[in-house]
């Protein structure tokens, strides 16, 4: 058996690394850039972020440095050319942070004076994420029939780190057939050939499928029971499929506009063809298994998230315990409303599935009143990594 999974493990990784011939993408370097940081301090703004302070991070700062202060302080987080980092100098930099927090409402240029600006060459892609409110149910109706799964006691993970440097951050999840090591079952299987019932995995019962399959995309969200209680619903662990964008399926068929596309445009064309909703979910065979907690959403750190401040990053790009600044432009908050523009300060705290390369996921909150806001975010953006003047003197 473990012979068939090594094969499966060399020859699938290889070639998912060594036959494709993937376009060659310019490389994603960071260079200081004073200039550009002496320009955009006088644009902070804690109210672009919703915060009434600065000080208003400090929660979230904690969050990070209780993550990278547990981590080998010498191991390397970064290795972009010239710049090298370790969790150690994420640490130093992140305790600078939280010092000069209580100052900056008066005095911004502080970050231009303790830190050095690293800019992303070519920028990022602005996108934004949110905890949605799911209608659910704890037990299965007639109107509560689509079920939220906890993660499959049969579901196996091999870390592939283990067997080669380059394979760090890669994970091989499987299951176990007759003997052998076989791919785990894929969204079509799970929802629409009922792999998994009949295992008491169930957590709850929605109400509408798009609502599960986009709570999956989000990662987190908050369940909204018949009698009017809340329940955080968190992820717990996914299935090793390959992610697959339903907007870009969309766009690929013909579909929709690629203009247009959005959360909300990508919604009103299923709601106006149920009959094609089996076909096209099941083109993301990514899927998502959940645990129910008392708090939530947290990050890939384990961590809180803090709406309009945590980041879900590459974390080869931007390591997790990164200090990040950002200027974007903005979708309106509400339909109607203008549209907005932020320069602000980010932490890199998640992660996620399609978050590649110079990509940015802005956390915006939870609830109904941000889906409007986190799904038609998709703006260019300038962003930087914040690195504390002190750790590159050394």
């Amino acid at each position: 058996m473990f012979r068939t999974l090594w094969l499966i493990v060399l020859t699938g990784v290889l070639f998912a690394s060594g036959c494709a011939a993937p376009k060659k993408q310019p490389p994603l370097t960071l260079v200081e850039a004073p200039q550009d940081a002496g320009k955009l301090v006088k644009q902070l703004h804690p109210a672009g972020q919703h915060l009434s302070s600065w000080t208003d991070m400090q929660g979230a700062v904690d969050q990070s440095l209780a993550f990278v202060s547990v981590k080998p302080q010498a191991r390397v987080a970064l290795q972009n050319g010239a710049v090298r980092l370790t969790y150690g100098d994420l640490r130093e930099t992140l305790v600078e942070l939280k010092q000069v927090l209580p100052q900056l409402d008066r005095n911004p240029r502080l970050l231009k004076e303790r830190f050095t600006w690293l800019r992303l060459t070519g920028g990022a892609l602005m996108t934004g994420y949110y905890a949605p409110y799911i209608e659910a149910s704890p037990k299965r109706t007639p109107e509560y029939r689509y079920p939220l799964y906890g993660v499959p006691q049969d579901l196996q993970t091999m870390d592939l780190a283990k067997y080669h440097p380059r394979w760090k951050g890669q994970k091989l999840v499987y299951r176990i057939e007759n003997g052998e090591p076989v791919p785990y079952y894929s969204r079509e299987e799970i929802d629409y050939e009922a792999k998994l019932r009949g295992r008491g995995l169930e957590l709850a019962w929605a109400k509408d499928s798009v609502d599960v399959f986009f709570l999956q995309i989000q990662g987190s969200g908050l369940l909204k029971y018949p009698d009017g209680s809340m329940h955080h619903i968190l992820y717990a662990g996914k299935n090793g499929r390959q992610y697959v964008s339903l907007g870009k399926v969309l766009i690929r068929r013909g579909l929709l506009d690629p203009k247009a596309v959005s959360m909300k445009s990508i919604r009103e064309y299923l709601a106006a063809h149920p009959d094609e909703i089996p076909d096209l979910l099941s083109t993301n065979p990514s899927y998502v298994f959940f645990r129910v907690g008392d708090n939530g959403p947290y990050g890939a750190m384990g961590k809180l998230l803090t709406p309009r401040v945590s980041m879900a990053t590459d974390p080869k790009v931007f390591p997790l315990g990164a200090v990040m600044a950002f200027d974007a432009k903005l979708p309106p908050e509400a339909p109607g409303a203008a549209p907005g523009e932020v320069t602000g300060i980010g932490l890199a705290q998640d992660t996620g599935g399609a978050i590649k390369g110079a990509r940015l996921d802005w956390f915006c909150g939870s609830g109904t009143n941000v889906e409007y806001f986190a799904g038609h975010i998709k703006s260019p953006a300038s962003v930087y990594m914040l690195v504390s003047k002190e750790v590159l003197k050394r």
